[in-house]
């Protein structure tokens, strides 16, 4: 009997690893598995019931792996005490996640917090006697409920995943874990993050910018804040700052950002800063040309991803970075005379991903995926859990596809279905465009070749992980070597793989991936169906509306919107212009709460497309922002998968091609 094609729906057998904690001692590890429930188990009514995430802490040690935490909600941000004997972590049942502690001897989980709002960013002091954490208290917001205007005077007042932003920043507070007392330790005037104690306990660094505007044009800088007293500025970056490492002296620290003068296409990298007086700061991956942390996609990582550099000795520090299609982990070397670093592999998989890791104690706890398998949980070299064993098909395995180009070899992969016969051919186009396809495993794709359609997908200029001058080759130029390059690679596919039908073909891509879309069927009309999700289509428009839009194209292109001189090159990159050109059935995704690429950007694409006559269909989901299709509500990011795939088979199956061309 032949097995039934699977369907969105597969998703929910998935279980998602994050968080991976280890130890003191280096020899446990606590992590969250996240897997999709009904919302209500004792309320089976299909018209109630919808799939939730629900998440657990687990612990892996010598013993074994077993679970830690039963709440009914989700159970994250396990955060273990330095004597090892304590568990904090966050419980959100409801609005608002409130901090937790667990002894490890035994016994019940203890609420530390009842804020409205809850809570986020645990952190214990070196010394056990702290944890401090951030909240907005109870704080409370209801003007829209109760119709009143809301009067903006903020640069940015709106941010992706987070909506409105509040009129106060959170706080940052500390439970002394003796008493139970907690305390507001800072109230800034600027939105803090990056908290992080010093080693001797005395105070913390935090990253913030100096004002609003400052905030709004991602420039950053490194403050020190005592157990007691005002805080008080470190650095004069003027320039993002991801985040920062204390070095194990407690008189310097490490930045992990890109320095002033420097755009969005600067890869980030290591610097080594005092912190007191002036001292140059020292880049500590000199040489190493590739950015730190991860940029690799993949639609499996739902829940917190921990990449921050740690120290593992006073010389020795340990940092992620993506190379090419993979991502791995790397050591930076501090040279005896304190002014330079030397970087070298230290688990570094070519064709793998690690998203995320801790360690301490000599322990390594982290995830490790490849596209053909799915993230795990690795403690000490161990493999921890069995994710992968919940597929509910065989993961196929991607076909590397080299292309040509002026500064080099590119590549890109074709993930082929099983059998011999003809197959449709998809070109998906990653977002960005600072971000990476490669080695992490994708269910969407996999979904696709399961269903007996390929899908091909590169790294064009633009992309990370390739050295900078191929991350600088498209400032201010989106559009022309870029398209250059996705062309050139998705030829190289058909010429590489006779299986795939070029009479069948597709387009999509998703924010930047989405722009390209748009800008590929308003230039050619080589492509049978295209959907473009979350898409930018105005750059104009896209300056003022975006949460990023103030400084985004200054970054990107060396334009701004706001500029008279600067306007009609914007109008020119702007797939909008050449809306008039588009033949391509095109379906439209797009999420209501979306602040990086604002749902207008959709509609202005949708209504030029359906004045110009061409089969378009406009899906919008509330209550989702940018991130629907990586960690949205399960319930719609299945309904997300079930229109893509109706949308692909209405032009892509083989007898509906021959009707429409009877119809034409």
């Amino acid at each position: 009997m032949t097995p039934p094609t699977p369907g969105p729906e597969t998703l929910l057998s998935l279980v998602f690893p994050s968080d991976p904690q280890v130890s003191p001692d280096g020899t446990r590890a606590a992590f969250v598995l996240t897997r999709t429930e009904e919302d209500d188990p004792r309320k089976p009514d299909a018209d109630f019931a919808k799939p939730r995430y629900k998440s657990q802490i687990w612990l892996a040690d010598a013993q074994g792996t077993r679970v830690l935490t039963r709440g009914e909600g989700r159970d994250g941000s396990p955060r273990w005490s330095p004597d090892g004997q304590t568990l904090a972590f966050t419980r959100k049942v409801g609005d608002g996640a409130q901090l937790h502690l667990l002894p490890l001897s035994g016994g019940e989980a203890q609420v530390m917090t009842r804020f409205r709002n809850g809570v986020s960013d645990l952190q214990w002091s070196p010394d056990g006697q702290y944890v401090s954490f951030t909240t907005t208290a109870d704080d409370e917001d209801k003007r829209d409920e109760r119709g009143e205007a809301r009067v903006i005077t903020r640069p940015r007042y709106r941010f992706n995943g987070r909506d409105w932003l509040p009129e106060r920043p959170a706080r940052l507070h500390r439970l002394h874990v003796p008493t139970g007392e907690v305390q507001e330790w800072h109230a800034p005037d600027v939105e803090l993050g990056g908290v992080t104690w010093l080693p001797d306990s005395s105070g913390a660094l935090f990253i913030a910018s100096t004002d609003e505007l400052a905030g709004a044009h991602w420039q950053q800088e490194v403050w020190h804040l005592p157990l007691s007293g005002a805080p008080r500025q470190v650095t004069q970056w003027a320039s993002a700052v991801n985040a920062v490492v204390p070095h194990p002296d407690g008189q310097r620290f490490v930045l992990v950002g890109r320095p002033a003068g420097q755009g969005n296409t600067e890869h980030t990298h290591l610097y080594l800063l005092p912190l007191h007086g002036s001292a140059a700061p020292v880049r500590l991956d000199a040489g190493h040309d590739h950015p730190v942390g991860n940029a690799v996609g993949g639609d499996c990582h739902v829940g917190a991803l921990p990449e921050k550099p740690t120290w593992l000795d006073e010389r020795t520090l340990l940092f992620s970075s993506t190379v090419r299609g993979s991502c791995g982990l790397f050591t930076a070397t501090l040279a005896e005379d304190g002014q330079s670093g030397h970087v070298a592999p230290f688990d570094h998989d070519p064709q793998g991903v690690i998203p995320a890791f801790t360690a301490r104690g000599g322990g390594l706890a982290l995830i490790r995926e490849r596209a053909d398998r799915f993230p795990e949980v690795i403690l000490n070299g161990t493999q921890v859990t069995d994710l992968n064993a919940n597929l509910p098909f065989a993961a196929r395995t991607p076909i590397r596809v080299p292309f040509p180009t002026d500064l080099g070899e590119g590549e890109g992969w074709v993930l082929l279905p099983g059998g011999t016969e003809p197959v449709p051919a998809i070109l998906s186009i990653h977002g960005g465009p600072h971000t990476d396809y490669g080695h992490a495993f994708t269910h969407e794709f996999q979904l696709y070749a399961a269903r007996g359609q390929a899908v091909c997908y590169s790294n064009p200029r633009g992309s990370i992980g390739y050295g900078q001058a191929w991350v600088d080759a498209i400032h201010g130029r989106w559009g022309s070597v870029d398209t250059d390059d996705l062309l050139a690679f998705f030829d190289a596919c058909l010429d590489a793989q006779p299986r795939l039908d070029r009479a069948r073909t597709a387009v999509m891509g998703g924010s930047y991936g989405g722009f390209m879309t748009n800008w590929l069927t308003a230039h050619t009309t080589r492509f049978q169906v295209a959907i473009t999700d979350r898409s930018i289509c105005n750059l104009l428009s896209f300056g003022g509306t975006s949460d990023i839009g103030l400084r985004f194209w200054e970054d990107e292109l060396g334009l701004n919107f706001h500029r008279r001189a600067d306007a009609l090159k914007l109008w020119d990159m702007s797939p909008l212009q050449y809306v008039e050109n588009v033949r391509t059935p095109t379906l439209i995704v797009h999420s209501v709460l979306d602040h990086r690429c604002p749902i207008e950007q959709a509609e202005q694409w949708y209504a030029a497309l359906t004045l110009h006559g061409v089969p378009t269909r406009f899906v919008r989901f509330p209550g989702e922002d940018h991130e629907l299709s990586r960690s949205g509500r399960p319930d719609r990011r299945l309904t997300r998968l079930e229109e893509y795939l109706n949308w692909l088979d209405r032009y892509l199956t083989p007898s509906v091609q021959t009707a429409n061309a009877a119809t034409a």
